[in-house]
């Protein structure tokens, strides 16, 4: 069983940044594709980024494409999500979810049903 600890999350102004982080526990760190999600008050929980195990593979959503960078240190076994220029839509519970893979160059999933564990979040409020 993989336990996911999201942390890092807070309040910031529009424009500024923001890094959350995601450090799993419980198995082998680097056997797993990792991916970030979030929710926006009253909407569905959406994807964000993906990360590959060896870090070579990335995938953006649109949205956050050139503002939001995801990395990880499997050294440190954690994934982090760099937000930066953010804007009032980016508000909401921010999610670490992970699959196991047994190829490090798979690039990761958009789709939650593809993951197997899922972290509680945590909460990103940018204000106007």
């Amino acid at each position: 069983q993989v336990q996911l600890v999201e942390s890092g999350g807070g309040l910031v102004q529009a424009g500024g940044s923001l890094r959350v982080s995601c450090a799993p526990s419980g198995r082998t760190f680097s056997s797993y594709i990792m991916g970030w999600f979030r929710q926006a008050p009253g909407k569905e929980r959406e994807f964000v980024a993906a990360i590959s195990r060896s870090g070579g593979n990335i995938y953006y959503a649109d949205s956050v494409k050139g503002r939001f960078t995801i990395s990880r240190d499997n050294a440190k076994n954690t994934v982090y999500l760099q937000m930066n220029s953010l804007k009032p839509e980016d508000t909401g519970v921010y999610y670490c979810a992970a699959r196991f893979s047994r190829f490090e160059g798979t690039t990761g999933s958009p789709y939650q049903k593809d993951y197997d564990y899922w972290g509680q979040g945590t909460q990103v409020t940018v204000s106007s």
